[in-house]
């Protein structure tokens, strides 16, 4: 599925956001245009230096000896070295700065929406946006708001400078030429670029979420001899991406040329006025080559603006997705000072919710469980099951009800304190490319290696992780792609084992093992209730055998059974 390809919000409001940013870096930046603004014109002063030495020979009156001319124009060049350092250092300091602190911005909003928000955004977009986008946010904050200070400043020098030396006249028509290459082509570029770099961003992380799917799931694609299909999607998306790069290149093409075209035209125009001006003899040879010269040499900070609107396309939909991220409100506020709860009951009373106000997925759910029970929930798939446990660690925020563990709610505990007590095993486990004894450390980092061992055999993962090379110290390897899914699954019930939490809910915990390792797991689980709660969701009568009670979760409705 695409992204949406159309921009939220304008510009202007995208670069406000991206500058607020800055904060306690703003002096940086300061320096950064100051030192580019004085730099600029000390290149300027080179040829200028020249321009005065002209003049000078052509009987201009001019204070400077020839020496002081020439030592002045070599005393600009060294120091534009200088400034020039300090300029690109200032910015680039102040964009790797900032890509790290939007980095951490963006990973502690991921914390903030997931798991539910998650849910629904595609991993390869995520992706794109924390590599790509963010990384061409350094274009804007590196290339953008420094270039576009610095022309500001030098052009309405050279506009005084050049009006007060030489020419008023000349100065008006070079600062016709600073509006019309900084401000009107850009502009205009701007119109045009936007929809095709907006579309390239979008078609570009489309791209990466589609292709990062496509290796996720090369197993699959091979054992579904789908592997033409999907080459021929790749490539047609690869085609695509191509497409809109070549559309968004043409049209950065065509606003370079324009701006190389207006340069030449105010050039030559600047040139004809002062021609009039001293064939009409209203302006002296010398001063005339001192104010063309000033204005030749003061278009680059003009251009370098007229070039902005190609990248700024993409940095502006870059930087829209990640304000969007950045913006977008978790599905739960996580609760920081909770009530102190023993977690020994739950109690669930008059529990409805909805992803939507279409779709009510539970309705008026009402149930109990206390410490030392194995409590069963059964169900067709899709009938909510899976939802009522994340509703439990409050993943989801309930529409209506109570969920109260101790006598105290759900939205009054700590969700620290959940998350301590409340254990969740998913369908699916995710393992880290790091070995197995690090992802099971995952649930208790000081964790003894007798927990760690008495915690696999429980989930009856022990031998075969002993069968394994290097044992506990085996790397799972890139995805997990060497363990099996019903392996994975063993081993992500062993990290609830050795995390010790008071309640434990499992999704479905032994759909991919076999029988005698489901045996071996259930006799586990029975044996744990003496000192936890277990809320068991499966679709297997065997696996409900070891169930004290049983509920039934139909049409949204849940009812006790047994």
């Amino acid at each position: 599925m695409k992204q949406d390809s159309k921009l939220r919000r304008s510009g202007a409001v995208i670069m406000a956001n991206l500058i607020l940013l800055l904060g306690s870096l703003a002096y940086i930046m300061l320096l950064a245009v100051i030192n580019g603004s004085v730099g600029f014109l000390c290149a300027m002063g080179v040829t200028l230096c020249g321009a005065v030495g002209v003049a000078k020979a052509l009987g201009e009156s001019i204070a400077l000896s020839y020496g002081a001319i020439i030592a002045l124009a070599i005393g600009c060049g060294v120091l534009r070295g200088i400034l020039r350092f300090f300029e690109q250092y200032s910015n680039h300091y102040i964009a790797f700065r900032l890509l790290a602190v939007l980095r951490d911005k963006i990973f502690g909003a991921l914390r903030a929406l997931c798991p539910a928000k998650l849910e629904s955004k595609q991993k390869g977009a995520i992706i794109a946006m924390i590599t790509s986008d963010i990384e061409t946010l350094e274009v804007f904050y590196a290339h953008t708001i420094s270039p576009v200070c610095i022309a500001a400043l030098v052009s309405t020098f050279v506009f005084c400078f050049v009006g007060a030396v030489s020419s008023w006249a000349i100065a008006m028509v070079a600062m016709l030429g600073y509006l019309t290459i900084g401000i009107v082509v850009p502009v205009i570029a701007s119109g045009r670029l936007k929809v095709s770099g907006v579309r390239y961003r979008a078609e570009f992380a489309s791209f990466n979420a589609f292709f990062l799917d496509s290796i996720k799931g090369i197993k699959d694609i091979v054992l579904n001899n789908a592997g033409q299909q999907r080459e021929t999607e790749v490539n047609a998306r690869s085609e695509a991406l191509l497409t809109e790069t070549k559309k968004m290149k043409h049209d950065i093409t065509k606003t370079t040329a324009a701006t190389e075209l207006c340069v030449s035209v105010f050039i030559l125009a600047t040139l004809a006025v002062g021609i009039f001006l001293v064939a009409n003899g209203r302006l002296s040879a010398g001063r005339m080559i001192i104010g063309v010269v000033g204005v030749f040499g003061s278009f680059g900070p003009v251009i370098a603006i007229s070039a902005l609107p190609g990248n700024l396309t993409q940095t502006f939909a870059s930087g829209d997705r990640v304000l969007n991220l950045l913006a977008e409100k978790p599905a739960v506020t996580p609760i920081t000072s909770g009530r102190p709860t023993a977690f020994e009951s739950l109690a669930v009373n008059g529990l409805s919710f909805s992803y939507n106000a279409d779709c009510e997925v539970l309705q008026d759910i009402t149930m109990h469980a206390e410490k030392g029970e194995i409590i069963g929930i059964v169900g067709e798939s899709g009938c909510g099951k899976s939802t009522f446990l994340k509703l439990l660690l409050r993943f989801w925020q309930k529409d209506s009800g109570e969920i109260k563990f101790g006598g105290v709610d759900v939205d009054s505990i700590s969700t620290n304190d959940l998350l301590k007590n409340v254990t969740m095993v998913s369908q699916t486990t995710y393992l880290f490319d790091e070995t197995i004894e690090e992802n099971l450390r995952i649930a208790k980092p000081d964790a003894a290696q007798e927990e760690i061992e008495a915690a696999c055999r429980m989930a009856s993962v022990h031998e075969f992780i002993l069968s394994l090379p290097d044992g506990y110290k085996t790397r799972v390897g890139a995805l997990g792609d060497n363990l099996s899914a019903g392996e994975k699954q063993r081993i992500g019930l062993a990290r609830a084992f050795l995390r010790g939490s008071e309640w434990i809910l499992l999704d479905e915990p032994t759909s991919n093992v076999d029988s005698i390792n489901e045996g071996i797991i259930l006799k586990a689980l029975q044996e744990q209730k003496r000192k936890k709660s277990i809320l068991l969701v499966s679709h297997r009568e065997s696996t409900m055998a070891i169930a004290d009670r049983i509920y039934r979760v139909k049409n949204g409705r849940m009812a006790e059974i047994r």
